[in-house]
């Protein structure tokens, strides 16, 4: 039986839009904006304040973002909020949107977002900026329309996506502006796996317990948030430098327990009980 704490009982931020818990070696990052969870500039200040409180936590070593209800992880951006504001608060709002995204991306710490319901337009480039991506099979579709309101996907959504599936895939699906099952996500590499649970809190228990297994003692979390980083950072670097980078962050592992831990084990034919050290 797993005897690590269960999650804190969830926790508003300042503007009551994204909640926090953690406990076991998770942060649950929440957004609750129903019914559809779309974003404003006060939920993306709360998911900002979120994340950094993930990420100076040195008991988080992964960080589950999560929308509530059985209906969406998320549609978006506030198309209402949006069409009440100026073009220059369109464009600040953007732009912290993009440096809360960047923020969560540059965290050395895994991240995955369990999309349980549709996730379309800003939600899936907030889905986006995680590592890894879960769904909960059956329960809605993803993709990014924005086209069809005259726009482009303006939080990450044309680079995110390009990099991900490549340039001329991720040009057809938004000039479509096609949305489409987790079944065919799956397929194009969008989402890394999915889940049959009868309801939300299935699935959210499912994604849990798979987070789980990112965290100390079974997993040397501090690598794998170095693997994030070398990926992260030196994905637009030349080869040489994303190496020389490689290198460095491999010479910082050695310097720690997990790796000595990880060679003692291997030698002493014993299951290592890595501490993220």
């Amino acid at each position: 039986m797993d005897a690590r704490p269960s999650l804190s009982n969830p926790e508003l931020q300042a503007n009551g839009l994204v909640t926090y818990a953690s406990g076991g070696g998770l942060a649950q990052i929440t957004l609750c904006n129903p019914p559809a969870n779309g974003y404003s500039h006060e939920m993306m200040l709360d998911l900002d304040q979120a994340i950094l409180r993930a990420r100076f936590d040195d008991e988080v070593a992964v960080i589950v973002l999560a929308g509530e209800g059985e209906k969406f992880f998320c549609a978006g951006a506030d198309i209402g909020m949006l069409g009440e504001v100026t073009p220059s608060f369109k464009y600040a709002f953007c732009l912290h949107a993009n440096e809360t995204l960047l923020r969560l991306e540059h965290t050395p710490k895994l991240v995955i977002a369990a999309l349980g319901g549709h996730c379309v337009g800003g939600g899936l480039e907030v889905a986006l900026a995680a590592d890894l991506r879960v769904a909960r099979k059956g329960s809605g579709k993803c993709g990014l329309p924005e086209v069809k309101l005259g726009v482009l996907p303006g939080t990450g959504g044309t680079q995110r996506l390009a990099r991900l599936l490549g340039s001329s895939r991720a040009i057809g699906l938004m000039a479509e502006g096609s949305t489409f099952d987790y079944d065919e996500a799956e397929e194009l590499g969008l989402i890394n796996r999915q889940v049959e649970a009868e309801d939300e809190a299935g699935f959210m228990e499912a994604v849990l317990d798979w987070a789980r297994t990112f965290t100390p003692p079974e997993a040397a979390s501090g690598a794998i948030g170095l693997i994030k980083r070398a990926v992260q950072s030196g994905a637009d670097l030349p080869l040489e430098s994303g190496l020389a980078l490689e290198r460095e962050l491999q010479a910082r592992l050695f310097m720690g327990r997990d790796a000595s831990e990880g060679i003692d084990a291997f030698k002493g034919k014993r299951p290592p009980h890595f501490t993220g050290q």
